[in-house]
This record gives structure tokens, sequence and C-alpha cells, in this order.
């Protein structure tokens, strides 16, 4: 199978760079999967994670949104935030899902309750990439 270069990016540092064979990631319109030969993209990203395919091994990243670009020989995913799967904190993720849901559930205003259903939706999308690791590895 052919690859192709693919760069993950936060904010703070690159996250992963090497030749893959498929990256599949949660674009605004649904799940895409990118390969060597794809026709060049541009789509934004739900927080997630993002599945990395290297001679039949996944890697698994979290990214809490950002962009995906895909050029001929490269496919770079910029994040706000980007991490890998296994550094993800699961106690972390459920302590801030209930803390959102709560603050979701006793609204004080419309800003309170935007960043409220904000930080749910990052909490989730955690707990979804921590979920796909544990099948992954059959826990």
């Amino acid at each position: 199978m052919a690859t192709i270069q693919c760069d993950i990016v936060s904010a703070e540092e690159e996250v992963f760079s090497g030749a893959i064979d498929m990256v599949i990631a949660t674009g605004m319109m649904g799940d895409l999967g990118v390969s060597a030969g794809h026709s060049p993209l541009l789509t934004g990203l739900k927080p997630g994670p993002i599945r990395v395919m290297i001679d039949e091994e996944e890697q698994i990243f979290y990214v809490s949104g950002g962009f995906l670009e895909v050029q001929p020989s490269v496919v770079t995913i910029l994040a706000d935030t980007a991490i890998r799967a296994d550094d993800l904190d699961e106690a972390a993720a459920l302590e801030a899902q209930k803390h959102a849901e709560h603050a979701v559930a006793n609204q004080n205003g419309e800003l309170d309750y935007s960043r409220a259903t904000a930080e749910l939706a990052i909490a989730a999308a955690q707990l979804r990439t921590i979920a796909q690791i544990r099948k992954k590895l059959g826990k």
C-alpha cells in the first residue's frame, strides 16, 4: 500500500509526523478517511479521535477540533489541542463531563450555557477517544 506523510500539530507542539497508510477523522460532515492519492481537501474537524493506520497498526490521538488539509503528498491536522490518546486522563474527563452537565442543568445565562455545552462536548469527545483505545486493546 502506498503511504502519505501525515503531520498532527497542536498549538504547542508537533504531536506526530511520519508516513502513514491512512488517517481517519471526524470532519464537519462526518467521518472521512484519507490515504495516498486522495483529492486535495480542507475541512473542519469536530472534537474527537483521529485514527492513524501504519502497517496495519493503529495509533489514536485526541483533537479538540481544528482543520484537516490534504495535499498531494501530505495530510496536515491542525488543532488547538492534540494529545496521544494514551495520555488522556479518564478521571479528569469524567469529572469535566459531570461538571459541564451540572452547569447545563443550572444555567444562569446564555454565555454560561454556551460554555457549558462546549465543555460537555469536549469531555464527551475525550471519553469517546478513551473508549476507542479500550476497544482496540480488547479491554
